[in-house]
């Protein structure tokens, strides 16, 4: 994504994206780099020019589950109501994939809900996003095998990257699954048993 202005709620307003870049400060973070951790205090929202982020959600006994990515041109929608109701991150934010990141302070959020109907645009659009994300992990969790959604998780992640190539660990699959270790990687060597994929060192190849 070449900048904010390929954003569809941003075209008609080329000053909003001008307070944009004036108000938020760009950062950049290697693949790992922790963006929101859960229960820390929302200050800025972050807005993804490139690459992409995860976010997660912890129990309080460590398992982790993911929840839905950030791409390019989007947020999270998590900070938004959190930064907006003065509440902790009820989330982690993991970048996934090198990433180029804006963030907006909290007051410039609101001042920009009252001035900008693009951006209340843009935030309800990202809200109707998540929500149904929200419902498609609902609905894996409760009626998919794990099998099945070991694989979708797979094909969702190379459409991310543009690449059959996956730089992962069966830990990892299974803190994003919500399942154990031993899980993911027997049904990994299933499915390389079954020709759908190849396994190597933290690297899964799709077929």
């Amino acid at each position: 994504m070449d900048g904010l202005q390929q954003i569809t709620e941003f075209k008609s307003s080329p000053e909003l994206v001008e307070k944009l870049y004036q108000y938020s400060i760009l950062k950049t973070y290697q693949a790992g780099s922790i963006i929101v951790n859960d229960n820390a205090h929302i200050r800025s929202i972050p807005i993804v020019t490139k690459g992409t982020m995860k976010v997660m959600r912890t129990e309080e006994d460590g398992r982790e589950i993911l929840l839905y990515y950030i791409k390019a041109g989007e947020s999270c929608i998590m900070s938004f109501l959190g930064g907006l109701h003065n509440e902790t991150s009820k989330v982690k934010a993991e970048v996934e994939e090198y990433a180029e990141i804006l963030f907006l302070p909290i007051d410039k959020v609101s001042l920009f809900i009252k001035e900008y109907p693009q951006w209340l645009d843009y935030i309800f659009r990202l809200y109707h996003k998540r929500f149904e994300e929200l419902l498609e992990i609902v609905n894996a969790i409760s009626f998919k095998k794990v099998d099945e959604r070991l694989l979708n998780l797979l094909k969702k992640k190379s459409e991310l990257t543009l690449s059959k190539t996956i730089q992962i660990t069966h830990e990892q699959l299974a803190n994003e699954l919500g399942t154990a270790r031993v899980v993911v990687s027997r049904l990994l060597k299933q499915l390389e048993e079954e020709g759908m994929v190849q396994l190597g060192r933290n690297k899964i190849f799709l077929v």
